[in-house]
């Protein structure tokens, strides 16, 4: 809103009014927004959950080899998170942005999906919370509207680069086309000519390929939210793990989604130009700030936990952005937290699953996801199982140092995201 009003009196040489023009004065204004709405509204908000005792269902202190409680703890804090993400894009961002709206209608639907979640663990006393069905769909659900609209907005465009680059002198120049156009291509790693067409893979479909490269799109779509949002659900485990984590995602993609807004930096890195993109910027920004302000008071030891109204709406941001940039290929690299996390519990019960089978109980790992493997001691394993990993790690870590030692590995994770657009 307020972008629209100094671009109004613009026109009138109010003197800083041009200032909004320019992605980056709203960007970092954005971040800063987000980041004090986030630290002033969580202390308010932690006050009031706790008047309330709004508090997240008793966990289990035996799970932790350092016998550390956490009782009295209020949950729901993603509502913290996406205030302060709403709020800022609301008054920063150009709302008739067909990216920025996604990303809003995004944030606000899983954010619902998480807060029933939440509602019916600490109201109605029910750990599970919402069925497991009723999750799916919603992440379904949200995953088909965004893949639809990418689809069929006429606001939806790209300019894809030529087939080859163009010589000047003795510089190589990758240069787009003039037109923009739908496009199903998408970025791949570690190749040189890194642009994978949706369409190409439906071949076989003969006429029809174009068609059903953009069913493939929705389906790809669908999953890539499903999955990215599940993935941060299973991080969200410890005390400023899942913020952090996201924090230094979110980095990534602003990054990604400038340089694909940008046709100089996208002609450099060879990527396609993908016009009205910098407002995910904005919205980035946004992200990234309300992430560092929850850290404030979701950092060991936790004032607060974000709950599934933060965790499912975190990983569904991600996802979208990934795939509204033509980037959701580079997400098992960035994400690698979030995967590795996933892929940790989906060994674990098929495993189990197959062994119970043939009347044994084997494990692969002491507990699952991941991350909780590395603070559970060998003495707090079930004696009626075998564990294939029992002896690793050597000795459990306190979770302040397992988070930390995480955020590291997705920093690392985030560079080579970056990196991969070079190595080719």
């Amino acid at each position: 809103m307020l972008y629209y009003l100094f671009r109004f009196l613009e026109q009138f040489n109010i003197p800083g009014s041009h200032l909004w023009s320019y992605i980056s004065f709203r960007a970092l204004l954005t971040l800063i927004l987000a980041l004090i709405i986030s630290a002033w509204f969580g202390e308010y908000f932690i006050k009031f959950m706790r008047r309330r005792k709004i508090y997240e269902t008793e966990r289990d202190p035996s799970i932790d080899p350092f016998g550390v409680e956490k009782k009295g703890v209020p949950t729901m804090g993603g509502i913290i998170i996406i205030v302060s993400i709403l709020v800022p894009v609301l008054l920063l961002g150009r709302l008739r942005n067909i990216y920025l709206l996604l990303m809003i209608i995004t944030t606000l639907w899983l954010g619902l999906l998480g807060f029933a979640d939440d509602y019916i663990k600490i109201f109605r006393r029910d750990k599970d919370g919402l069925k497991g069905k009723y999750k799916i769909v919603g992440q379904v659900s949200i995953g088909f509207i965004v893949g639809l609209t990418l689809w069929l907005s006429p606001d939806v465009v790209v300019r894809e680069t030529l087939n080859e680059p163009v010589r000047q002198s003795t510089e190589v120049v990758v240069k787009h086309k003039t037109e923009a156009v739908k496009s199903l291509q998408t970025t791949i790693p570690f190749v040189k000519n890194h642009n994978l067409n949706y369409s190409n893979i439906m071949a076989f479909c003969g006429k029809h390929k174009v068609a059903m490269g953009w069913v493939l799109f929705v389906v790809m779509t669908i999953l890539v939210v499903t999955a990215v949002s599940n993935g941060a659900n299973l991080n969200d485990g410890m005390d400023g793990m899942c913020a952090g984590n996201s924090a230094i995602i979110g980095v990534a993609l602003g990054i990604l989604a400038y340089v694909s807004s940008h046709i100089g930096y996208a002609s450099y890195f060879d990527i396609m130009y993908i016009p009205g993109s910098q407002e995910l910027v904005i919205f980035l920004c946004a992200f990234v700030g309300a992430m560092i302000g929850f850290l404030w008071y979701n950092a060991y030891p936790a004032q607060i936990f974000m709950g599934d109204t933060g965790s499912l709406t975190i990983g569904g941001i991600i996802g979208v952005c990934a795939v509204i940039i033509h980037k959701e290929l580079l997400l098992p690299i960035l994400c690698g937290i979030f995967f590795v996390e996933s892929l940790s519990v989906i060994i674990q019960t098929q495993w189990f699953k197959l062994m119970k089978k043939k009347g044994k109980r084997v494990r692969v790992f002491r507990a699952t996801p991941i991350h909780d493997t590395f603070r559970r001691l060998d003495s707090q394993l079930d004696a009626t199982s075998t564990y294939l990993l029992k002896g690793w790690p050597r000795r459990p870590f306190h979770e302040s140092k397992i988070t930390i030692r995480f955020w590291i590995t997705t920093i690392i994770l985030a560079a080579l995201t970056i990196i991969t657009l070079k190595i080719r």
